[in-house]
């Protein structure tokens, strides 16, 4: 009883959420003294308490398969099928790293492809340094950045298979996305912005000088032409 999903859960991808995660594994995670004491009786409320708590991102490690804290309370997820608001939440969340990650996670297995664009691709721009446990369980440093890319980009992440995504260009022509703009293109925009006001200002400042030059330049004239008479009467 312990280990089904909720009643009212919703078929993703076409099977049961939970299936999305291996079933070698699933039985793994099932047994864990992790899931046991820690996961039982979890809601979609004090699964945030749980992930504020995590320390580290990481599938199974071991030669018997242990399952991390982070892949059990993604499996917890996949059970209890949070609303979506609950799970932008977790992505939204600046304060705590991994419970951004987990929101990620999720969203990448259950969202469609819009969707995890969408609130996965800003996250690009979290540099932050995060730990994650390898297969032998060792621990590596990496950057939230790298962790969303891998989602995005790779087939498999915390030992868990990624659904298919459907291409972002793919999307963008059937308009269904607008085109990404990256952070350093955006830099480079206000740079280019920022120059072309100065480019303006420069304009203006020649205008009102050349306005002026021809009664300052009529000025100079005139006082060099009395100079030179003064100069004359005297010597």
């Amino acid at each position: 009883m312990a280990n089904r999903t909720v009643k009212d859960a919703n078929s993703i991808h076409g099977t049961n959420p939970q299936y999305l995660v291996e079933k070698i594994i699933r039985t793994r995670i099932y047994e864990s003294k992790y899931w046991k004491e820690e996961c039982f009786g979890l809601t979609a409320e004090l699964v945030v308490d749980k992930a504020m708590e995590l320390k580290y991102v990481g599938g199974v490690f071991g030669g018997n398969i242990k399952p991390t804290p982070f892949l059990c309370l993604t499996l917890k997820m996949l059970q209890i099928q949070p609303e979506k608001d609950i799970i932008v939440e977790f992505i939204k969340n600046e304060d705590f790293k991994y419970v951004r990650l987990l929101g990620a996670m999720y969203m990448r297995l259950t969202g469609t492809a819009v969707d995890c664009y969408k609130y996965l691709e800003p996250l690009y721009n979290d540099y932050r340094k995060i730990k994650s446990q390898n297969r032998n369980g060792e621990f590596e440093v990496m950057h939230v950045d790298e962790f969303i890319d891998g989602l995005l980009h790779a087939e498999r992440m915390c030992d868990v298979i990624l659904p298919r995504l459907q291409k972002r260009q793919v999307l963008e022509e059937a308009e269904m996305l607008d085109p990404r703009i990256s952070a350093l293109e955006e830099d480079l925009d206000e740079v280019e912005s920022s120059e072309e006001e100065d480019e303006e200002e420069d304009k203006v400042k020649n205008k009102i000088i050349s306005k002026n030059l021809p009664y300052k330049t009529d000025a100079i004239n005139w006082w060099f032409l009395i100079d030179m008479f003064i100069f004359q009467i005297y010597f």
